[in-house]
């Protein structure tokens, strides 16, 4: 039988969600993470929401730069969770390999189905996450490609 912290941990991992690469420049250093807690916040002004875990190397990069860019995963996403699984250091060049195209926002990942340029707006520590809100000031989708989407087994762990 399951506990109650089991039974809220399976219902809470049957929210869908996609998968992104949000990608984030600041001076010289450029970076790129997997995420999947992201979420339209409002039609006006435009905006998404962002989760990353705290100590995310590419937190301190959101907070100088005030921008992120989030790149769109098709329905194929595995050689960007191969690639961006790992996780990546400042030091590291995280987009070796990969065709991207350099923008305001970050670097923007040619194989994306779409991406959006966002000014953070908000910041909001939540538990082990900071939730950044973001107006979405630039964007574009390629094609009708669908977008990666999946349910995780337990609402406990990624």
């Amino acid at each position: 039988m399951k506990t109650e912290t089991e039974m809220i941990a399976a219902a809470v991992g049957r929210i869908p969600s996609g998968c992104s690469i949000l990608t984030v420049s600041h001076d010289d250093t450029s970076t790129g993470v997997l995420v999947s807690w992201v979420q339209q916040a409002s039609f006006e002004p435009l905006s998404i929401s962002v989760c990353l875990k705290h100590g995310r190397p590419a937190c301190g990069l959101i907070d100088s730069a005030g921008r992120f860019l989030l790149n769109v995963l098709g329905d194929d996403p595995s050689k960007m969770f191969k690639h961006f699984g790992k996780g990546f250091a400042l030091e590291a060049d995280a987009f070796d390999g990969l065709t991207v195209r350099r923008t305001e926002f970050g670097p923007l990942i040619e194989s994306c189905i779409a991406h959006l340029g966002c000014e953070v707006t908000d910041k909001l520590t939540v538990g082990d996450h900071d939730l950044y809100v973001g107006n979405v000031t630039a964007g574009g989708a390629v094609d009708d490609t669908q977008p990666y989407m999946h349910v995780r087994k337990s609402g406990l762990s990624y």
